[in-house]
This record gives structure tokens, sequence and C-alpha cells, in this order.
């Protein structure tokens, strides 16, 4: 959580390897990463990025050649691919969408492509930067099945959003930044009750916090 420009892109970004940080050690899984090709591949399938704008992300010309591109370059078989591609597809609710070229798409549909791309690969990991921006009321709800479906499983979930709302309820721990520094790491609960923190940073609006302090 934070503001705008308070360094939750560029975290996320560090976290799956595109920026190399300035100072420090990425260590993932007690390895030191190094930013050679074949890890690079190797933490493909250890962390999953939903970047928040999904024209950055999204490479194919149409839909389901973009959903099978990370799993060709996992070297994956091709009924193995083939069968991942239908499998979340169906799982993120547009299976109609197949064959549709992606430029005939809506935002919040290639949203939706992005995030198929994602899980398809099934990392361990999951990072989704403002997942809920573009996204329907419909989409939105089945996000949210999603992301709950994918907790049960026992997949770590790491999401950025203004929506305090929805951390609040779904969240279980609070990672603050503001200005490129990480500012608190705690329960959700505990930042509700931290009226100094909560100021300082505007996250939370007064009615959420009313409704859910403890």
């Amino acid at each position: 959580m934070g503001c705008n420009g308070s360094g939750k892109s560029s975290l996320f970004l560090t976290l799956a390897g595109v920026l190399k940080p300035d100072i420090g050690e990425y260590v993932i899984n007690g390895e030191q990463f190094r930013y050679c090709k074949k890890q690079r591949q190797r933490l493909c399938q250890i962390i999953g990025y939903v970047f928040q704008d999904p024209d950055v992300q999204v490479v194919s010309s149409h839909v389901n050649e973009d959903v099978a591109f990370g799993l060709r370059n996992m070297g994956l078989k091709e009924n193995e691919v083939q069968a991942r591609v239908s499998k979340y597809l169906h799982l993120t609710g547009i299976s109609e969408l197949k064959e549709k070229a992606i430029h005939t798409l809506s935002y919040g549909q290639k949203k939706q492509v992005a995030l198929a791309g994602v899980l398809a690969m099934e990392p361990q990991v999951i990072m989704l930067d403002e997942p809920f921006a573009w996204l329907d009321y419909r989409q939105t709800q089945r996000l949210r099945r999603i992301l709950d479906e994918l907790s049960e499983q026992g997949k770590t979930l790491i999401v950025s959003t203004h929506d305090s709302e929805f951390a609040f309820e779904w969240g279980q721990q609070a990672l603050v930044m503001k200005d490129g520094e990480l500012k608190a790491n705690m329960l959700v609960k505990d930042v509700l009750n931290n009226e100094s923190l909560v100021k300082d940073l505007d996250i939370a609006p007064l009615s959420v916090r009313r409704q859910l302090q403890v």
C-alpha cells in the first residue's frame, strides 16, 4: 500500500527480475538471484507478475497465442500448452475470446488475458499491480473469486492496491511504502489502528476504519 509514486510498482519490477537494485542483493528461496538469462527463465516459474497496464504485457496478436507465449518459453510440450491455455481461459472467464485479436479487446479484457497468461505458468508467487483497474463489476467479482481460490491453494499473493476496502477486507500482511522506502510491515488490522500512519499516508477512508476498527 502507498500513495502514487511511493515505489510499489518499482518494488514489483525488482521482485520480478526486471529491475536490478542499485544496492543490496535479491535473495529468493535462500539463493541469491543473478541477472542472467537462465535465472530469469527460472524466476518466471517462481514469480508471476500481472502488470497494471496490460498493453505492456500482452505481446501476441491473438488471445490464445498470448496465453501460450510464456508456456512455450518454458519449453512445455504443445499438448500441455494447449491444456493450460484452455484451463486458464476458462478460469478467468474469457474462453469465448480465445480466437479474438488483441487489438479488438477492451482494457478490462486485456487485463484478463494478461492474468490468464501469468496463471497458466503456475508460479508459486503471484504479484498483481492494481488488479481491479479497468475491470467492470462482473470482471471484478470473478477476480475476487480467483484470488480466494489461489489463496486457498496456498499460493502467495502480493497485491498493490489503492482500494483500501479490498485491502482491509482481504489482506493479511500490509507493506506500507512512501518515497521509495518501506515505512511499515504489519498486520492489516494494525495499520488501521495506527492513526498517525493512516493520516500521514492517506491510505484508508474514515468510514472503512470505523467499520473495521478492532
